[in-house]
């Protein structure tokens, strides 16, 4: 029996796919086949929780699923859904890019005043003033993985002063130390920009609580990319509001955020909703992983990116 692989592009329009897999193309309607012949489900992007795991049940003879995000916290909540023995995949490297170019567009913007400044053009008022530069601040980046590391690399043009790398294990790169997440306490107070790059785990949810903002240096900036669940979003507001420190969230908890919510308007605070990812550089970059993905597939060669087997 051929193997089916569920698409969320359209098959065609992928070059370089290996034969021998039934195509299917879907994005969250109708189902295109029956899901129990499914062996390869690459989980649609940009799609809520509840279509994203609606036909994981019926899915009896999956054997991979392949996320096109680098979190993969919506299938990991839902792993009861799944038989045993199915691996999951994440798409690290597709995002690096992307990501990391808004991260810097935030803290840009965020440090340089840019809100500000629309707001007086959309009122035709000249009005200058004197802001913070990023050249020599130091900037703390919690989540040092591939994401992290592209934002140090967009970091280096502009003359920071230093890079604090902090990831799960503290390791040494060619770029230097990077601190285990235990020695945050210690770190935090002597950074000007903290950038959230982390996954969203068990260990990180929360992470960034009244304690961790406590411990941030007044007029500090925190750049959330990373997911809303990981900073306390009483706490972030009560430090925006007091007017100590400042945020820019391209995550949120609650997300959407619904309007009305208090975050919208509190003082200093940049939202863009959730378009780390979503940008030109997304598709060929997925497509090159997919490609690679489904050719390691059909000559049994050993997947990239595999997050955990399920059953396991």
């Amino acid at each position: 029996m051929t193997d089916d692989v569920w698409l969320p592009i359209p098959p065609e329009e992928i070059k370089g796919l290996p034969e021998g897999p039934n195509y299917l193309f879907w994005d969250g309607g109708e189902f295109p086949g029956d899901p129990a012949e499914c062996a390869v489900y690459v989980v649609p992007y940009m799609r809520r929780e509840p279509v994203k795991v609606r036909p994981l049940e019926a899915m009896t003879g999956l054997r991979v699923v392949q996320t096109l995000t680098a979190g993969v916290d919506d299938i990991t909540a839902n792993l009861s859904l799944i038989a045993p023995g199915v691996q999951l995949c994440n798409a690290r490297g597709v995002h690096d890019t992307s990501t990391a170019e808004l991260a810097l567009t935030l803290t840009l913007a965020s440090l340089r005043g840019i809100p500000g400044f629309v707001r007086a053009q959309e009122e035709g008022r000249w009005q200058g003033e004197f802001r913070p530069a990023l050249a020599d601040r130091n900037v703390l980046i919690v989540g040092y993985g591939a994401i992290g590391s592209a934002v140090e690399d967009r970091l280096a043009p502009f003359e920071v002063e230093r890079v604090i790398r902090v990831a799960r294990s503290g390791r040494t790169t060619a770029r230097g130390v990077v601190h285990p997440l235990t020695e945050l306490p210690r770190l935090l107070p002597e950074a000007d920009v903290v950038i959230l790059a982390t996954p969203l785990t068990d260990e990180t949810r929360g992470l960034v609580d009244a304690a961790f903002l406590a411990r941030m240096k007044d007029g500090a900036l925190l750049v959330n990319i990373a997911r809303g669940p990981v900073v306390d979003t009483d706490a972030l507001l009560s430090e925006v509001e007091s007017g100590r420190l400042t945020a820019a969230l391209d995550v949120t908890d609650p997300e959407p955020l619904p309007p009305g919510h208090p975050l919208w308007r509190a003082p200093g605070v940049l939202i863009t909703p959730h378009v780390g990812g979503p940008s030109s550089a997304f598709r060929p970059r997925a497509e090159r992983l997919l490609v690679d993905q489904l050719t390691r597939f059909v000559n049994h060669e050993p997947l990239r990116h595999v997050v955990l087997t399920t059953g396991a």
